[in-house]
């Protein structure tokens, strides 16, 4: 039954190969290990022993892991996903301890004053754990803002102005609209084309001040948005198929009609 083990130290050389290479406790686990695999071989100590070895090296590398996520300073949503991995890991470690301990004591064989020191690890491993995934969980805050700040750059005809004119669609008024969708259906309103794109620039249309939903005006989601835009007084204009010179698909155009494109202008 070393399967689990040699996949977590399998998993844990990964990381040390990547990141924890001049790791003080990883080096000294990875000695211990070395040195145990060889009286293992030579008969001299335990297999179970390598076993016990091996899960050193692997909490070891976990603990590197979270020095420089969890501690660290800079953390990327990519690696909050193994930096709570790694937590997950060292708590579930010292609750198999724990709870090996406790039925050497409820067997008579430990008494109840050994298991102070595993409760006390547990607890550390426990606000480790939180910590991991309270971090992991701004990083995520962080990225999504700075994604939402990012979209919010890429709406320049939308920014302009809390009002509409010249059919201009006005940002606060579909801000409204992108609320009220996630608010009604629990996820982002799939819009696939803000303002101006290479796409209407071919076709010849001036897009700017419109926003191009990805949505069926036939299919719930669709119909729902277009009775949205209606009852507030939104313009908008269903397209349930490609249209020549004017849609290259089903969708839901909100904002005035696009006008053709003055050329030279």
């Amino acid at each position: 039954m070393r399967l689990v083990p040699a996949l977590i130290l399998l998993a844990g050389a990964g990381f040390l190969r990547g990141q924890t290479a001049d790791d003080p406790e990883v080096s000294a686990a990875r000695a211990e290990m070395a040195k145990v695999r060889a009286m293992v071989e030579a008969g001299a100590a335990p297999r179970a022993q390598l076993a016990q070895a091996e899960e050193s090296l692997a909490d070891a590398a976990d603990a590197a892991l979270l020095r420089k996520t969890a501690y660290g300073q800079d953390l990327t949503v990519e690696q909050a996903g193994d930096m709570i991995a790694a937590a997950e890991r060292r708590f579930n470690r010292r609750q198999k301890s724990l709870d090996d301990a406790q039925r050497l004591v409820a067997a008579g064989v430990k008494t109840d004053l050994s298991l102070g020191s595993l409760r006390d690890d547990l607890d550390r491993a426990g606000k480790e754990r939180d910590l991991a995934n309270s971090r992991a969980t701004l990083t995520r805050e962080l990225s999504e803002m700075a994604q939402a700040e990012q979209l919010a750059t890429a709406r320049p005809a939308l920014l302009d102005s809390e009002t509409e004119s010249d059919g201009v669609l006005a940002y606060a008024t579909f801000a409204r609209v992108e609320v009220a969708f996630e608010e009604h259906f629990g996820k982002k309103l799939p819009v696939s084309a803000v303002g101006e794109t290479a796409v209407h620039r071919a076709m010849g249309v001036d897009h700017r001040g419109r926003v191009d939903v990805a949505l069926n005006p036939d299919q719930p989601e669709g119909a729902w948005l277009c009775q949205y835009l209606a009852q507030n007084h939104i313009p908008f204009f269903a397209f349930r198929q490609a249209v020549p010179g004017k849609a290259t698909g089903a969708h839901i155009h909100i904002g005035a009609m696009s006008t053709k494109l003055v050329s030279g202008g």
